[in-house]
């Protein structure tokens, strides 16, 4: 189980490999890859995602361990990147392995939606208008609603 906030780029595979490398138990595994989209009429140059390392880091780890006490889990990895990132740059990964489908896909779901609306990241966008922070959307706070349970 693995939590990873950082500025450099990762590699999916590598990171697959890692999570799963020499385990037989895992029959499952779930891969989410989040990408900076660009604005609908072109105009974003870059995102910046600002947070507090401390905050941050714990606040992923709770969802890690929240993801885990719901789920059998063989192996579970967040990654999220924070910086100046550009339309196409890989954002984030959540992965989830275990020894059956359900378990891994429902999870990876969770952490996803979690992650979108909990995590202590501060999004800007900057173009060529100017710079303005990302608000939340009410969608994501929606979306937690099929947890709470």
């Amino acid at each position: 189980m693995a939590v990873s906030v950082q500025t450099e780029d990762f590699d999916i595979g590598q990171a697959v490999r890692d999570l799963t490398g020499g385990r037989t138990d895992i029959g499952a595994l779930v891969t989410f890859t989040g990408l900076v989209r660009d604005a609908a009429d072109g105009s974003l140059e870059a995102m910046e995602l600002e947070h507090y390392p401390a905050m941050t880091e714990k606040a992923l780890q709770e969802i890690e361990a929240q993801a885990r006490e719901r789920w059998d889990l063989s192996a579970c990895l967040i990654i999220h990147r924070v910086g100046r990132l550009e339309p196409g740059d890989r954002i984030m990964m959540v992965a989830t392995a275990s020894a059956h489908r359900r378990d891994a896909f429902e999870s990876a779901e969770f952490l996803m939606d979690f992650l979108k609306s909990r995590a202590p990241f501060w999004k800007k966008e900057h173009s060529a208008e100017g710079e303005n922070w990302v608000d939340a959307k009410d969608s994501d706070e929606e979306a937690l609603d099929r947890w709470q349970r």
